[in-house]
């Protein structure tokens, strides 16, 4: 069966309710109609320099509408995007840049430096084209395309042939992520796989009418942020109100001004709303939120909750997974310190050694598998065969049990687990006793070698405003509740801990 572009899903949304509301981007408002419109003269500016099917595209730009035509705009021309962390520095623009092949940057004015000498990286040239909307005009007319309000292209189907040796056809993004290496490898999702996680959140209690409005505050480069907050809403026809950065007050200033109904965030997002509130704002629209990306802690979740008075439905994920594979959203309730069920068509395992099942209760690594699960890692045969099973299931890393009524309930990451004298320590539990402390805001403990031990536990922990603590009153207190070969051997009191733009703890600069 012919695989239909998320370009040719947003062109049947136009076509069905042109005048219904798309955008929402500062004070612009874009309808479906306008929206299309501008996406054909994005992929004929594209066009115009030499962007073909199976073609590269970077993207560096933050939320807004110039990042959503670059992207849908890639998607109609037949190429594939490649979204860049817009805190990305030059080294790391090169290395991904340079492993994709671009045939073409699109960047915004003030994030340019990072492409500075980006030539140097690339066997051919890229052309590096400004974001803004209206420069899509202006390129497709100079190159007398613009013949026809929205008829510069037609939605395309993908590639006739792969892009490249081993890449699939309807590749639709090369998603960089660096796992637990710190190595960035570029996860190939297909339009197919994108579409899927689709249809698997309209089976949930997450599901998006036309009547919709999504906070779009999440990064977009991100596959959440791109897929959840962005092109599903666009598939269901409903709104995305864009921000360019996540500031607490005025994200919920922006879900009252424009009748938000469907807040979606991280957890880091969740705890500064819950922290302040709605206050004297009418957020009578909001009917949800949902989180993602990093455990999101139950007591956080409650106060959101009680805050404003709406569900927190939680689910898990990754890049390689498009990303949801669970959610609480499966369930009648949301069952916070969990991260639900797996959603529609989505196949979990958990196992121990050699991929042998666990008892229910039990640790092991999450393995999954589903139509949303990607084809594996851009020009990379050998990590793309270590990273699946023969029998076709994703080795996540991740490591959970499920509890008695089946949800999930992750532990730790597999490449995270420290192993002292020949026992597992998952961090998790050792920052979960330490955050019991008072004095303790956030902690994240890391395995370090050690001569004796094969590995002992050190700990890096943030203290709250005003707070006091000394290291050794933190051990003291770890030793209260955990097992002593699980305690830190050292704590070491940082003023932050590295995180994501997601808000997921980076484990590895600790190390």
């Amino acid at each position: 069966m012919e695989q239909r572009t998320l370009a040719e899903a947003l062109a049947e949304r136009a076509r069905a309710h042109p005048e219904r509301p798309a955008l929402l981007d500062g004070d612009d408002r874009w309808s479906y109609a306008e929206l299309d419109t501008a996406v054909d003269r994005a992929a004929a500016g594209l066009a115009a320099v030499g962007v073909g099917r199976g073609d590269r595209v970077g993207l560096l730009a933050a939320n807004g509408a110039g990042f959503v035509l670059a992207l849908y705009g890639a998607w109609r021309a037949g190429a594939v995007a490649v979204p860049l962390n817009t805190a990305t520095t030059a080294e790391e623009a090169r290395t991904i840049l340079a492993d994709a092949g671009v045939a073409a940057i699109v960047a915004d004015h003030d994030l340019r430096e990072a492409l500075v000498g980006i030539d140097d990286a690339l066997d051919q040239p890229a052309e590096v084209l400004d974001s803004h909307p209206s420069a899509w005009q202006a390129l497709a007319a100079d190159a007398e395309l613009a013949a026809a309000d929205g008829a510069l292209l037609e939605p395309d189907a993908g590639p006739a042939e792969p892009p490249a040796p081993g890449a699939p056809a309807g590749l639709a993004l090369l998603a960089y992520t660096a796992g637990t290496t710190g190595t960035p490898r570029g996860a190939m999702l297909t339009h197919g796989h994108l579409a899927a996680n689709h249809r698997q959140l309209d089976a949930t209690h997450q599901r998006l009418t036309v009547d919709d409005v999504v906070l779009g505050a999440l990064p977009m480069f991100h596959i959440y942020g791109l897929n959840v907050g962005l092109a599903y809403p666009l598939a269901c026809g409903a709104a995305v109100r864009c921000l360019a950065r996540f500031v607490a007050e005025p994200s919920l200033d922006a879900v009252a001004a424009d009748r938000v109904t469907v807040m979606l965030g991280v957890p880091p997002m969740l705890a500064a709303w819950a922290g302040r509130g709605p206050g004297e704002r009418d957020l009578s629209a909001l009917r949800l939120a949902a989180c993602g990306a990093a455990p999101l802690d139950a007591a956080v979740a409650e106060r959101f909750a009680a805050a404003f008075g709406v569900p927190v439905w939680e689910g898990y994920g990754l890049t390689e997974t498009a990303p949801v594979l669970t959610t609480t959203a499966m369930g009648e309730a949301p069952r916070y310190g969990s991260v639900g069920r797996p959603v529609p068509d989505v196949e979990l395992r958990l196992v121990g050694e050699r991929d042998t099942p666990v008892r229910r209760g039990d640790p092991g690594e999450v393995l999954a598998r589903g139509p949303n699960v990607f084809a594996g890692y851009w020009r990379d045969p050998e990590r793309t065969r270590l990273a699946f099973t023969p029998e076709g299931f994703f080795r996540t890393r991740d490591i959970g049990y499920a509890d008695d009524e089946g949800n999930l309930r992750l532990v730790d990451r597999k490449g995270d687990l420290i192993i002292v004298s020949g026992f597992n320590v998952y961090p998790r539990e050792v920052e979960d006793v330490l955050v019991r402390h008072p004095a303790v805001a956030a902690a994240a403990a890391v395995g370090v070698p050690h001569e004796r031990t094969g590995e002992a536990v050190v700990a890096h922990v943030v203290l709250r405003p005003g707070a006091e603590a000394t290291p050794e009153e933190l051990i003291a207190h770890s030793r209260t509740l955990l097992a002593r070969f699980k305690c830190p051997r050292e704590v070491v009191l940082r003023e932050e801990l590295p995180t994501a733009p997601t808000g997921k703890l980076m484990r590895r600069k600790l190390r």
